[in-house]
This record gives C-alpha cells, structure tokens and sequence, in this order.
C-alpha cells in the first residue's frame, strides 16, 4: 500500500506557487530560462499545468518563459550510454529514427513540464535537431530562431539571445547540473574540445536526411561544482518555491564567470566522443 503524505504536507496550488515565486524575485516582464524538477515541489493540484500557469502568472503577459526541450536520442547510437544498443542496431537506428520536427518530435527526456510549455497554444520552439529551446511569450520567436546546426548551444544558438536579452535563469528545484546556460561558456573558453555528431533532420524539400556536423564537445559533469562556485559570488537569490529550493540568477553574470572559472579548473583533454552532449532533465510526477 503507497505511503501516505505526512500531515505537515499540503496540497501546492497555483496561487502558492505564483506567489512563492514572486517572493524569490520573479518579475512582472522578467524572461526566464526555466529548469524544473516537478517531483521537488511537492504534491501540486494539476501537476505541470499548474506550474506553468503558475511561471506565467508570476511573469506575467509581457514576461517569456523559455525551456530546454531537447531531443538527445536523436544522435548516433554508437555513442549511447544510457542505455546502450548492440552494434548490430546502429545501421537501423541511423537509417529510421525520425527527421526532426519543430512541431510534432517529443522532449521525452526533459521532463513534463517543458514538454508541456512545448505544446502550450502560442509556444515557438527553435529548429535544431538536437539542443532546441521552447518559448511562450511576445519574445518567442526572435529568441527562438535561428538556431543553426553548428552552433547547438554557442554563439548563433537561443542561449545567446537570451544573454543579450538580460533574462535570467531560474532552478525551479533543479540542480546545476541541469543549467544550460553554462554550456554557452563552454563555447567561449580558449580553443574548446570539438567532436562529430549526427542526427536525423527534414530538408528544405521536406525529405529525411541523416547529417553529421561537428560542434562544440558539451560536458556537464563539473557543473554542480562550478555552480557552487558561482553561489559564493552573491550573484544567486536562493528561496522556497512550493517544497523546492529555488535558485534565480541573471543568464549573463552567470555564463560570464563560467567562462574564467572552466579556463582555470577544467584540465586539457583528449575527447573521446562518447559523450552525448544532450543533458537528460527527468522531472518525475508531481505526488
């Protein structure tokens, strides 16, 4: 028989979440790279829809929420680790996995709210294959796009924008392994590893084609330390939001200081190109 909710447990509505996320700073126009741990905020009446319309309340009509909605899977099976397939898979995998579709693929790894910002009426979601980004708000579409294949999470990429934008980056219980924004300062350390990757996309004719490119080597597996790190400097307004803890920050300061902290702690290295560079952000259910 399931355990049952402690009594000091209670219901998260969207009321108390609007106002929690207020009260760590949320702004009325404020643009927000969202990560979330659904899982982290207790037991929430409506789940993930709640949640949004709670981001929403909190930013308000003028605010934009954006969100990571990945697609990691779509990559060359020889790299897989979690969990890997046999070598006998590899041709299959390369010739059927489906091209890309701004509209129609699924983030099944990122979790279940940014799948639902994903499919909210009015979300623009960028076009690359791989690292894509969703939005919801009257900046949507010229954060969203372009969003080049070459630049997954660099300079051409929503990240970028969302810099120049002066949007912040909030940690909805999320830890900093999941910020994507550091990844943009991976891109600007002195001559960063690079590695190929493949993918499966649609051409401008509206065929299939399996494409490989060479980008930027991601690796998230310092990012909680480096966020440590970047906690020391003040910059990270840290407070409840339903059972989570909640980090707010400015996207800016943040990658600028990822940027001298990866030049001074992470060693030169080969690359061995097994990592798949596409973090996996399971928010897991509500109760």
């Amino acid at each position: 028989m399931p355990a049952a909710f402690p009594n000091t447990h209670r219901p998260r509505t969207r009321p108390d979440l609007a106002e929690d996320l207020t009260g760590l700073g949320v702004a009325p126009g404020d643009t927000l790279l969202v990560h979330t741990s659904l899982r982290s905020l207790g037991w929430v009446c409506g789940a993930d829809q709640t949640v949004v319309h709670a981001l929403l309340d909190a930013v308000g009509p003028a605010g934009t929420l954006v969100v990571p909605t990945q697609t990691g899977d779509n990559s060359d099976p020889s790299g897989w680790a979690d969990p890997p397939v046999p070598e006998s898979w590899w041709e299959t995998v390369r010739a059927q996995t489906p091209a890309f579709d701004p509209a129609t693929t699924p983030s099944v790894r990122m979790g279940r709210v940014p799948e639902r910002i994903r499919t909210w009426p009015g979300a623009v979601r960028s076009t690359h294959p791989q690292t894509s980004f969703a939005a919801l708000g009257p900046h949507a579409a010229r954060l969203m796009h372009p969003h080049p294949l070459e630049s997954a999470l660099g300079e051409g990429s929503p990240l970028a924008r969302l810099e120049e934008e002066g949007a912040r980056v909030l940690l909805l219980g999320a830890g900093y392994d999941s910020c994507t924004a550091f990844h943009l300062a991976e891109y600007r350390v002195p001559d960063p590893p690079t590695e190929p990757s493949s993918c499966a996309v649609r051409t401008p004719d509206g065929a299939r084609e399996w494409v490989t490119y060479t980008g930027v080597a991601l690796d998230e597996s310092d990012f909680p330390a480096l966020g440590t790190a970047f906690e020391v400097t003040g910059a990270v307004t840290t407070g409840p939001v339903g059972s989570a803890t909640a980090r707010l920050f400015p996207l800016a300061e943040a990658v600028a200081f990822a940027t001298s902290w990866l030049a001074r702690n992470r060693p030169p290295r080969p690359w061995d190109g097994a990592h798949t560079p596409h973090p996996q952000h399971p928010d897991g259910p509500a109760a």
